[in-house]
């Protein structure tokens, strides 16, 4: 028996959604390794190309939260593929670019592009997906996400050393157009309110975000007492609170600070923060470890990080295939548990001389298996928290919070690599230390989730509890 229209329609939302996010997250982490070339290409110092990293960052971060409200507002398959095709584009610009300003320049598109596209993926498979399948469809989304963010020091290595940093972009382009050619099959009429978010309120918090990570990646380099990151501090914090403030009068506030109000959201939103500073410390970590203490090259170090990376798709894929539910709280507390294990083995046993086989694979795996759960409870909590009109929205905040979080585990990697005072592996030790206390954070975050999350309650102040436009259909 063929399967029903529906049926095929909500897997071609989940496979393009996941091919999507895939590539998003794996142009956040795969140029890392990109860095030093582009820098001998271009004859640049590398803290001035170190921005290639940074202009992705920035814009991804602080885009996230209202482009979920816009997403279910203009439609989600319809902002997914806009956002597809000109993140699609930018990489053919980045891949020919002949200057660094326009590389630049086309990677704060390709940043903003990817904003526009992951809430709005995530919205989509869920609106597409029935009920009981949504916990399976989760699994796979947060898997093919995992997989892109550990994967990318592996395939930035192999395409680096066997062909060309430009190669790394190009690879975004076949994916990317057949992402376009097959979403055009999506329904890009329904599912939307009609309704933007406040523009206003999106710049603002763009502003504070983007001026938040600004201060925290010129720290190292400029000192935390700089001009460069006392201004950009005083901006995040201005900015931070007339968001706040609108988001509190406006109708349809870019920042739902309503969501907050749902306890396993709120929870969630936390732990994701947290979450993504671990997560970003220990794979930077990761390749500078084994590229200065254990002497790998670029290409052995990404590929010592691909078990891992695997391990990680297979949990969140295998989650949602499992006869018996798992608890968001279990996944999440369970999971960051067993990352604070890994890191702190890692922490007390790292040593000058390599030992991939008995230390780094065991300990990858343990650490894949965690990242695996966590994944999926952080985004199964904060997006069957809320009302399905919602998934847009609470997805596009949930991310962001990972992102804000990833911002300050790499400042504080950076920070304490190279305060901490040693010439062997003190200072990855620490790091490390700082990933244990971090992801036990999360897991104590996580045993507050409850197991059936209560219904949205509204804000009670005047303006707040006006309902929301969207609210009313």
């Amino acid at each position: 028996m063929k399967p029903s229209a529906p049926t095929r329609r909500a897997s071609l939302a989940l496979l393009l959604a996941c091919a999507g996010t895939f590539l998003s997250f794996l142009d956040a982490t795969v140029t890392n390794l990109a860095v030093p070339p582009i820098a001998d290409d271009f004859d640049v110092p590398l803290t001035t190309v170190s921005w290639v990293a940074t202009a992705y960052v920035i814009p991804f971060a602080a885009l996230l939260a209202p482009a979920g409200p816009l997403a279910d507002a203009v439609g989600r398959a319809r902002l997914f593929l806009i956002g597809v095709a000109v993140f699609t584009v930018s990489s053919l610009l980045i891949a020919v670019a002949p200057a660094l300003p326009v590389l630049l320049g086309a990677r704060a598109v390709q940043g903003l592009a990817a904003a526009l596209l992951v809430p709005a993926s995530l919205g989509l498979v869920l609106a597409e997906i029935p009920a009981e399948r949504r916990r399976a469809a989760i699994g796979t989304w947060s898997a093919a996400g995992a997989l892109a963010a550990a994967a990318g020091p592996a395939v930035g290595g192999v395409m680096v050393e066997a062909l060309d940093w430009r190669a790394l972009f190009c690879l975004n382009l076949p994916v990317g157009c057949w992402v376009l050619i097959a979403g055009r099959k999506l329904p890009t009429g329904g599912s939307r309110t009609g309704e933007g978010p406040d523009l206003v309120g999106g710049l603002l918090l763009a502003l504070c975000v983007g001026s938040a990570v600004y201060g925290l990646t010129r720290g190292p380099d400029h000192g935390w007492t700089s001009a460069h990151v006392s201004a950009a501090s005083g901006v995040a914090v201005l900015s931070g609170a007339a968001t706040v403030l609108r988001a509190l009068r406006h109708p349809r506030p870019a920042l739902r600070l309503d969501l907050f109000r749902s306890r396993p959201f709120a929870v969630a939103s936390g732990a994701s923060l947290a979450y993504g500073a671990a997560l970003f410390a220990t794979m930077l970590l990761g390749v500078l470890f084994m590229t200065d203490a254990w002497n790998y090259s670029a290409l052995e170090a990404g590929l010592a990080m691909s078990p891992a990376a695997l391990v990680t798709a297979a949990v969140g894929i295998g989650i949602g295939r499992l006869p018996v539910a798992i608890a968001p709280r279990t996944m999440v507390a369970g999971g960051s548990a067993l990352v604070a294990a890994s890191t702190t083995v890692l922490a007390l046993l790292i040593d000058t001389e390599p030992r991939f086989w008995t230390l780094w694979l065991p300990t990858g795996t343990v650490m894949g298996i965690g990242v695996g759960m966590a994944t999926v409870g952080i985004s199964s909590a904060a997006a069957l928290s809320v009302v399905p009109r919602h998934f847009a929205a609470a997805t596009g905040m949930v991310m962001a919070a990972r992102q804000i979080g990833g911002g300050l585990g790499i400042a504080a990697t950076a920070v304490i690599v190279a305060e901490v005072p040693g010439t062997g592996t003190e200072p990855y030790a620490a790091v490390y230390w700082f990933a244990t206390a971090v992801n036990l954070a999360a897991a104590v975050g996580g045993l507050a989730l409850r197991v059936a999350p209560p219904p949205l309650p509204r804000l009670t102040s005047p303006a707040a509890a006006r309902p929301l436009e969207g609210d009313r259909r």
